[in-house]
């Protein structure tokens, strides 16, 4: 997940090239997909470590873990937005917005960062 983060937040979200440039816009795309079925995976993981109940869409595994307060629940709803995100990466790829890209560019990379220190945090509690 890190690797793929690192990457996007290499990417000015105000290139010109973002949309015209066929490999660059891939490869955002691809690494966007990436981090978040790392960060879904991660949920899904510790959900089945905890014996919580099943997801029933990738939206729903960040938010089981804010009921479970093993992410703060606000946090949940607002990185839940993530698995949507990837949904239309994967089965609307030609609908993607550009202006959306952009943004989550711009203002939602440390999403991750957080998602991943709260995933530390609870392998922390788990090793003590």
């Amino acid at each position: 997940m890190q690797r793929c983060v690192d990457y996007l937040k290499s990417i000015d979200p105000e290139s010109s090239d973002l949309e015209s440039n066929y490999e660059k816009r891939s490869a955002v795309e691809r690494n966007f997909q990436l981090a978040i079925e790392c960060a879904i995976d991660i949920g899904e993981i510790i959900i089945s470590k905890e014996g919580l109940e099943r997801p029933e869409d990738y939206r729903s595994v960040f938010r089981i873990l804010g009921r479970h307060e093993i992410i703060p629940e606000e946090f949940a709803e607002k990185f839940a937005f993530s698995a949507g995100f990837r949904n239309i990466l994967v089965h609307a790829y030609e609908e993607v917005d550009f202006d959306i890209l952009r943004k989550l560019l711009a203002e939602n990379l440390k999403d991750f960062d957080t998602f991943a220190l709260y995933a530390a945090e609870y392998a922390e509690r788990l090793a003590e």
